[in-house]
């Protein structure tokens, strides 16, 4: 590279090679021919396996109706298919930890959108787009030292 003298000579020299292009996303599938991601959602902890099937979803080797009983919580994970348009597509294999059953849902749906990611990956614009492969990172905060909760005072009383 030349050393520049001159504004002159900032002109005649030859512009930098182009940005390098986006990076290639490849489809990731192990032997049996599934896709395997981990979603994560406060303290919750999901394993996701996805492979062509009629559709059954299992969370802890019990039907989702059984393990998510609010249909909030079903509606939660199956929003990542619903974007994809592909309900009904993939059984899904889930084993879930920690946190309570909203963390695990949202753990859930987000291990299931990067799996889908995985065994497609042309579906990762509309996923991306919906925030889906975006881990959630608010977590509780912690309680300090001279308080009720990690804000939360004592009452004050004067007398």
């Amino acid at each position: 590279m030349a050393t520049l003298q001159s504004l002159a000579d900032l002109g005649q020299q030859q512009p930098q090679t182009a940005a390098p292009e986006a990076p290639r996303y490849e489809k990731k599938i192990d032997a049996q021919g599934r896709a395997y991601a981990t979603g994560k959602r406060k303290d919750a902890v999901a394993r996701v396996w996805i492979k062509p099937g009629p559709g059954q979803i299992t969370v802890n080797q019990k039907p989702v109706e059984q393990y998510f009983a609010r249909p909030v919580l079903r509606m939660i994970l199956q929003q990542p298919l619903h974007v994809a348009n592909r309900a009904g597509q993939f059984d899904i294999v889930v084993t879930v930890e920690g946190g309570g059953l909203s963390g695990q849902a949202g753990a859930v749906r987000h291990g299931l959108a990067k799996a889908l990611t995985n065994f497609e990956p042309e579906l990762r614009p509309a996923l991306k787009r919906e925030g889906f492969l975006t881990r959630d990172p608010r977590v509780v905060e912690r309680k300090k030292y001279g308080k009720k909760k990690a804000r939360r005072s004592f009452q004050f009383s004067k007398r």
